[in-house]
Parts: C-alpha cells; structure tokens; sequence
C-alpha cells in the first residue's frame, strides 16, 4: 500500500443534536492549525446564515486537516526519544444531529471508515444517539466513544459514561473525555483517531488501469460561474486538472476545471489520490445532471459504478406557490437551483385555480420544510404562498380505481371513498422514568400503539410505540418537550401504510375555498380542528372594508363559522364642510349611497391573504 495512503484517515462526527459537534471540529481545526486562532469564530464549519442562527448543523461540511502525531507509521504509540513523529491527513465530515437531516449524515458515513460517537455529559444517550450509531455499525465503521461538555457544573460525567458502555458493550474507562469549549481532551482524541480508524482500503479492480480511476460523489453545490461543484471521496486512481471524466450513472461527459481539498475553505491542488476526500469542478451548469451516489470516472478508460445511495423518502409534502405569479419563473429556477446543494427534496409542478401555478415539494420532515421555505425566501428574494404540510395517502375509491394523494385539496370527497391508508412510524422515545404517567395520556390522544417500555441508564426510560406519521407531524416535538420539561428526545423511521379514518377539512373565506388552509384530519377530532382552525385565522386575518364569513367545512356540511366584521369608516366621519353642515336627510343619502357601495363590494370580494397571515398559519396549525 502507497505510503501516502496510510497516512490518511476519514472519520464524521455523529451525535444528537445539540451536543456539540462543531464546537469539537472548531477546536479541531484550531489545535491542527488549520485556520488561524485570529480568524477562529464559533461554528466555522456551519458557513449557512440559518445554521449560525439557529446554532444547528443543516449540511455536512467536510475539512482536511493536517496533524503532527508521535504515532508511527505502524500506528503504535511510542513514548520515547527515537519516536519519529508523522503528518497524518485527517479528513472530518461534520454532520447535522437533526433527524430531518438523517440522510445528509448517511452520505457522509459511506465516504469514511471511522466515527466518534459524541455524547453530551449533561444530557446522556439521546433517541437520536441510537439512530446515528446503527447507521455507523451498518456501514461498518470504526467507532471512537466521547463524551462532550466535561466542564458543564451540571456534567454526569460517570451515569453518562456508563450509559455509552452499555450501549456499545465496552469497559467504561476506555471512553475519551473532551470540552469542544476549553480543548480540554481534544488532543488525545486526535491521537486516537490516528491510531484507532483505519486508513482507506483501497482495493484495485481488477479491470483497472493507469490513467482511470473512480470516486463517489457524496455531496455537491452549484456556483454561478464554475457550475456543479462536486463533492467526491476518492476510491481509485487519481484525478487531475483537465482530464476528460464521466459521470458513470447520468454518462453525462465533462473536463475536471480544477480539483482540490477543503480546509475548510476549497484549496486547489495538483490532483486528488486514493483515500482522499475532496472537490472537482466539473463546469455543467446544467440542473439534474449530478446526482449522490453517482462515480465519476475516466472518459477514455470508464470503470463499473461504485455503490451509490438510496433515494430519500420524502415523509412531509406542501405546496409552494409565488404570491405573484409573474414570479413562477424565479421560482422554478430557485428550486433547480436549491436542489443542487439539498438533494434529497423533491419537488413537481403543480397548479391551483386560486393560488394559480406552483410546485408539489418532498421534505424529510417539518424543519426540512421550513428550512427549504426559508432559503427560498432568503436567498432568492421570493415571496411564496406555503399550503398546509400533508403526508401521502392511498386512497381506493368507489369506482375501483386506487390514487395516491400528495396535496390535502386533492382529497376526494367523503362520499367517493371506500378506505384510505396512511404511513406509520416507528418511534423510539428517551425520558426520565418519572414523565412516563404523564406522557402516556399525552401519546394515547396522538393515536400511539406504545409497543413496550425499558429502563435505560440512570432513571431513564425508553419507550417503543407506533403511531401514524400525521399524528407525529400535530406538534408532537414541542408538546412532548413541554411535558417532559426538555428532557425527553425522539427517533423514527418510517413504517408500513395502515388504514385510516381520516376526512378532510376546508376553510372557506368569504365563500372561497382557500386550498392552501386545506387538512386532512382524523374523522373523531374533525369539529375540534375546524374550530381551532377558523378561530385562528379570524385572530390573524386583516379586517376588510366589508365584513364577511370564516368558515370550516368536513363531511359535506360547515362544522364551524366566525364572522369577521369591517372598518368602521364611514363619510361622515371625514370632516368636510357638507357632510359636517348639511341636514339629516343629506346625511342619510350618502349613508345609502355608501351602504349601496359597500353591498358591491362583498357581491365581488376577494380578500388577498398575505404571506405573513400564512406563515403564520401554517407555524400554528398543529397547535
């Protein structure tokens, strides 16, 4: 094996969100002198406004780093003299912890060969800590256990650590201790890392020539002037400046402009070798041509497709219109654009007789929605409509045929259907054993099946239940936290379709069916939502010159109804010398005369709903 090769090790960072990952590669980077301590800040590897902001990890970001190690080339520790120290190249991939974003951290473990498992010291092993590592063990990956915030005065050091042993089955004391916040511990993990994790496996095929070579696209962006960015960990050969490559799954052709590492900012170099994680820019600026997974090989000598991914699941659909439709176009390139630096949501056109044209959007989940909106409004300057988030349904109607329904205002009526199904989820809840009484009234009301319930850890417990994903999606997060006071966390993985008894609910606004309000709801909570929902949005909405109706509608007939009444602004409230000086009968013929006005008006209204009455909306609709 090439010397080089040896020297090099590929590792993430998994763990639950929140329990600072970017913090440990910040201190990474500072002690590996990757970036200069005067141009260290917080976060350095979160480069997106959104992740600063809401001091989470939304895309992985991958870094080479470069570090001075008394471990020899045999990867043993020698505490001596003659101990020659060795530069090892250190490749992280720092992952998100958010559930949503499960299959950004899936991409990454398939271009690494070790993990360390971070646990924070004051939370312990989360539901989320669970779903990483078994991600880690399928992909066969080393893994390193750390405990996180070791300097937190409320740290459990010893319960935690003890919880991380039973879990991986090891001897407590054999797991490291760091503070991403004082460094403390830092540099004996990257000791570790060196002398634990593997170097790549590079293992020629047998086909394999000089001048070829295959890499793993695992990530890429699009920039406006060099096109899609790749982002690949190399698993043969070597890639260079200029040479004529191919994508081995779209055979899309192209001549490598420039390749090069991150640190963390891209870094041109002479060519990228085996084992080796970087980015090659291809110059398409073409949308839907690069793709995850995909092996990019070389033109005149191409090589079989590496292993690639599984398509993501979109779990959380909503359709996003323009508030202008002169802006459908801006849109649609928005989106292509979006896509090439978040594959893993979807999105077809669509077309509403009230909103007018827009596009059906797969999400992984709700904050994967609302970070997508967000970026959308942010990025590219757009004012959108956002419809009600739904889930997939499978309908069988009364004629036979079968539809799979993605938007609530598609949902046939009541009367056209013989059953419909809907996906279920498989969920894994950590909590303290005292929240178990009250949180089982709590997931009795969320239509849950709770399968069985473990101690876990120090007065901790783990609960196993099924529930419909629609379930999950009505504020599930926030009213678990709320009873569990913030000590709970959550996983799930999607499950089977099971049958429903679901109906959906419309709101209507001044006789006008609003298709972005549009549920599908439970049948026994229906008179409940309707009520929620019209009371909400008469709480936000405008008042008009003119008053009108609010109403909710299920099942053929209107469950709930608020009126909305109008300015109070009348012409004899304006001052001027004939309305103030004239008699009464003056007075009263312009009253008619406006009161004639104001009945035109409603004959022919059309409220305009703004984008903030439907933000806010849809932020509330599963309260």
């Amino acid at each position: 094996m090439d010397d080089h090769i040896k020297l090099i090790r590929n590792f993430s960072i998994i763990a639950h969100i929140d329990h600072g990952k970017s913090t440990l590669a910040d201190r990474m980077l500072e002690i590996t002198g990757t970036i200069e301590k005067r141009k260290m800040k917080e976060q350095v590897l979160d480069s997106m406004e959104l992740e600063r902001e809401r001091g989470i990890t939304i895309k992985m970001q991958p870094v080479r780093m470069e570090y001075q190690s008394i471990i020899t080339k045999d990867q043993l520790l020698i505490n001596n003299e003659n101990s020659k120290p060795q530069k090892y190249i250190l490749n992280l991939i720092d992952t998100p912890g958010h559930i949503d974003f499960s299959y950004e951290v899936s991409r990454a473990l398939k271009a690494v060969e070790g993990s360390i498992l971070l646990v924070d010291a004051t939370q312990g092993v989360q539901a989320q800590t669970l779903t990483t590592l078994q991600m880690a063990r399928d992909s066969g990956l080393v893994i390193i256990p750390v405990l996180s915030k070791i300097d937190s005065p409320l740290a459990r050091i010893e319960e935690t650590k003890m919880e991380v042993a039973l879990l991986l089955d090891i001897d407590p004391d054999t797991i490291m201790l760091v503070s991403g916040k004082t460094g403390e511990g830092v540099v004996e993990l990257l000791e570790e890392i060196v002398k634990k994790i593997p170097c790549p496996n590079v293992e020629k095929d047998l086909t394999l020539s000089s001048n070829s070579g295959r890499a793993l696209v695992f990530d890429f962006k699009y920039d406006n002037h060099r096109g899609v960015i790749v982002y690949v960990r190399v698993f043969d050969g070597e890639f260079e400046k200029g040479e004529s490559l191919l994508f081995a799954v779209s055979e899309e052709k192209f001549i490598s402009l420039e390749v090069g590492t991150f640190s963390p900012e891209e870094e041109p170099r002479a060519l990228l070798q085996s084992g080796e994680i970087g980015y090659i820019i291809t110059g398409i600026k073409k949308p839907g041509i690069a793709s995850v997974g995909d092996t990019i090989t070389f033109l005149k000598k191409p090589m079989r497709a590496l292993p690639g991914y599984l398509n993501p699941r979109p779990v959380v659909w909503a359709s996003v219109y323009p508030e202008s439709q002169d802006d459908f176009p801006s849109l649609k390139q928005a989106l292509g654009r979006l896509r090439l630096s978040d594959s893993s949501f979807s999105y077809e056109e669509e077309s509403s007789g009230s909103l007018g044209r827009g596009y059906r959007c797969g999400f992984l989940g709700m904050l994967h929605l609302e970070i997508i909106t967000e970026r959308l409004s942010r990025e590219f300057n757009l004012q959108l409509i956002v419809t009600m988030p739904s889930i997939t349904y499978k309908v069988l109607l009364r004629n036979g045929k079968e539809e799979t329904i993605y938007s609530p205002h598609l949902f046939p009526d009541d009367g056209n259907i013989v059953k419909v199904f809907e996906p279920w989820v498989n969920v894994k809840i950590i909590t303290p054993s005292a929240y178990i009484s009250s949180l089982m009234p709590f997931l009795y009301d969320h239509e849950a099946e709770v399968k069985g319930t473990d101690n876990f850890g120090d007065n901790r417990s783990a609960i196993d239940l099924e529930m419909p994903l629609r379930e999950l999606m009505r504020n599930f997060f926030d009213d678990m936290k709320s009873i569990t006071s913030g000590y709970s966390s959550i996983s799930y993985e999607i499950g089977e379709y099971r049958e429903a008894d679901v109906v959906r609910l419309d709101i209507i606004v001044a006789d006008e069916p609003m298709a972005a309000f549009c549920r599908v709801v439970s049948r026994r909570k229906v008179a409940d939502e309707a009520k929620a929902q019209v009371e909400r949005l008469k709480d936000i909405i405008p008042r008009q010159q003119f008053a009108f109706k609010i109403q909710g509608r299920a099942l053929g007939r209107i469950i709930s109804s608020e009126s909305v009444s109008a300015f109070r602004k009348d012409v004899l409230m304006h001052g001027s010398k004939v309305v103030g000086g004239g008699d009464v009968s003056r007075k009263k013929k312009l009253l008619e005369k406006q009161k004639r006005g104001k009945k035109r008006m409603q004959a022919n209204a059309k409220i305009n709903i703004s984008h903030d009455v439907f933000l806010k909306m849809i932020r509330g609709a599963n309260n």
